[in-house]
């Protein structure tokens, strides 16, 4: 495993090097073009005008970070931070040092952010992210602030006179509890990435989950950059057109774009093909068009590019985007980093063309926008189309109902053009339950920050009898659990009933597995209701799961859909359109739009159902290992 990870360390260096070699790591270079990675987001660059790297190089770090990735992760990230943001760089471990402090991102401070790598092997004996945490915010003179917190997670404190274990949880409980919040409101974003699945992990995801940022788990290269994109997507919003079975419509408006393709190391050369048929390769391409092809990626930048539908030729991942800088682009409220299960989340969009807000009357006819949330492997967990509201669209996606790490999508859909926005998500429970065998307890923490005793009811079952639920402040709970036997798995039943804008929710919490010998489910084993196991969506852990509430047609169509193979998924995703739009010019809402499709759907599953099953008639059956 660890000669995997230095290869991908080395992977790492070849993705950063070219980009510092080069004034290609700047917003503009000689030529005008748009560099490698990066495409210019017009005016939301200044909204994100400062990102403070903060790097641990406490002891625990040798172990839980043997193969140097802090280290790599520094010369990513100055690869990727755009000319002219303030940057600023700091390491901790018992004290905290700022080796170089907050001042603008050119070739200087490049130079002097790579000569720090030494230094994040110089480690020390502790470990004091409250102190990090509290001195990288200060100076608040540049608004918003982006920290990026690289740590194995673990507060790690001398005793100084005191117990260790209860100064270890002060500091603990100060930082997520106290200073975060405070920060929070100050316009601090603590972005947290652990290099362990042995760090606190809860504590990494609470710092992102109560300032608004990112929390990730990274035990690999590959990993670290899926990170490092989600949180430079975050911090650096920007359009994408949507890529489909290698193929992406590129409109008029459209001045540049960026292709990022990941793909096997042993896959073929990449074939970008333009809409007049000419083909691009690695080592075939007009001088004004950029290629650099690496082992896992191909980053190709093609300015002034032809109008029409670009296709891309060999096997590439699911990862791969197209970036593009363009005068008409999609624009959205902000969107959380945070969602919880069983809350609806708003969406509000809108397009924009030169810093304007688009009137509707130059909207195309056939303009429909749609929100997603899907998990990492491009599965749709919800969806909803957004409404017409005067200039602007409006809706709301379903309720998320699994935890995990999600892409949350909007698509702005016309024959005209395309645009995407895709923000990373973390999906947690709103309310997170612990089991605590030697104290034969459960306790549970109100997740979602409007959740309380006030406001929520818990209600506990175990073997059809009702346990009582004791609030022990303005956002816990405990359960006293009665003597069970040891030698048998008991599912403990939890619910709540929550009362919020005079609505009233009805939330099924997960359910525990009490036994000592018995495994614990996901939501129990991990204080606080850490969920960065991963990085993909996950059903609560479970010995036999609460029956859901009847879907309704919808849902249940995006169910059955999401079983067809992706060649039928991507039929359906073009024909929805069609067929909204058909109901449209019928009278017909979005509803009796989907019901008039329902027969047609039907149909399909039914053919593609039917030939499946006559296909496994002629094969031998196959067992397949369970994976997450």
């Amino acid at each position: 495993m660890r000669a995997v990870l230095k290869l991908g360390v080395w992977w790492l260096l070849a993705v950063a090097m070219p980009l510092m070699a080069q004034p290609a790591v700047e917003l503009a270079t000689d030529s005008g073009q748009p560099p490698l990675l990066l495409v210019e987001r017009s005016g939301e660059r200044s909204e994100a005008a400062d990102v403070r790297v903060v790097i641990d190089v406490s002891g625990s770090m040798r172990s839980n970070d043997p193969d140097q990735l802090a280290a790599s992760a520094l010369e990513l990230l100055v690869a990727l931070l755009p000319h002219g943001i303030h940057g600023g760089i700091w390491t901790f471990g018992e004290s905290v040092d700022n080796p170089l402090p907050v001042s603008p991102v050119d070739a200087e401070w490049r130079q002097q952010a790579l000569a720090l790598r030494p230094a994040l092997v110089d480690y020390q004996l502790f470990t004091d992210i409250e102190a990090a945490v509290r001195d990288a915010s200060g100076d608040a003179d540049n608004g918003t602030r982006h920290l990026i917190l690289l740590t194995d997670g673990m507060i790690d404190l001398p005793a100084a006179g005191q117990d260790k274990a209860a100064r270890d949880a002060a500091s603990r409980r100060t930082l997520s509890d106290e200073l975060t919040p405070r920060l929070a409101e100050e316009g601090v974003v603590i972005h947290a990435v652990a290099f362990s699945a042995d760090a606190d992990l809860a504590l990494v995801e609470l710092l992102g989950q109560r300032s608004g940022g990112l929390a990730a788990l990274a035990e690999s290269p590959d990993e670290l950059l899926r990170a490092f994109l989600d949180i430079f997507d975050r911090i650096f919003p920007g359009d994408r057109v949507p890529l489909e079975e290698g193929r992406f419509s590129i409109d008029d408006q459209v001045e540049s774009f960026s292709a990022l393709l990941f793909h096997d190391p042993d896959s073929p050369p990449l074939t970008l093909i333009g809409p007049d048929g000419q083909r691009y390769s690695r080592d075939d391409h007009p001088d004004d068009v950029r290629w650099q092809s690496e082992p896992r990626f191909d980053l190709i930048t093609v300015p002034s590019p032809a109008e029409g539908e670009w296709r891309v030729e060999g096997p590439i991942s699911l990862d791969s985007r197209i970036s593009v800088a363009s005068t008409l682009t999609l624009r959205s409220a902000e969107l959380p980093a945070t969602l919880y299960q069983g809350f609806e989340v708003p969406i509000e969009a809108w397009l924009d063309l030169d810093g304007e807000i688009l009137p509707s009357p130059a909207w195309p006819d056939d303009l429909r926008l749609r929100a997603e949330l899907q998990d990492l492997e491009g599965n749709v967990q919800s969806a909803t189309r957004l409404a017409v509201d005067e200039q602007r669209f409006r809706g709301v996606l379903p309720a998320p109902a699994l935890t995990g790490n999600a892409r949350l999508i909007i698509d702005a859909d016309s024959v005209r053009f395309q645009r995407q926005r895709v923000q990373a998500v973390n999906v947690l429970p709103a309310i997170a339950a612990e089991v605590d065998e030697a104290v034969s307890q459960v306790s549970l923490h109100a997740e979602h920050p409007r959740l309380s005793v006030d406001n929520t009811q818990i209600h506990a079952e175990l073997q059809g009898e009702t346990l009582e639920v004791e609030a022990l402040d303005e956002r816990q709970w405990q359960i006293a659990l009665p003597s069970l036997p040891d030698d048998t798995r008991l599912p403990l039943l939890l619910s709540a009933t929550v009362t919020l804008d005079d609505q009233r929710l009805e939330l099924s919490l997960p359910r525990l597995v009490l036994n000592p010998q018995a495994r614990i489910g996901v939501d129990a084993a991990l204080r606080d209701g850490a969920r960065l196991e991963a990085e993909a969506l996950e059903a609560s852990a479970a010995e036999e799961p609460e029956p859901l509430p009847e879907p309704d047609l919808a849902e249940r169509l995006v169910s059955a859909i999401n079983q067809l193979p992706r060649q039928a998924q991507a039929l359906w995703r073009d024909t929805l359109p069609r067929l909204e739009r058909a109901g449209d010019e019928l009278g017909l809402d979005a509803e009796q739009s989907l019901r008039w499709g329902a027969g047609l759907a039907a149909a399909l599953i039914a053919l593609l159902v039917l030939g499946g099953w006559s296909r496994s008639r002629r094969r031998p059956a196959r067992r397949e290992d369970p994976h997450v």
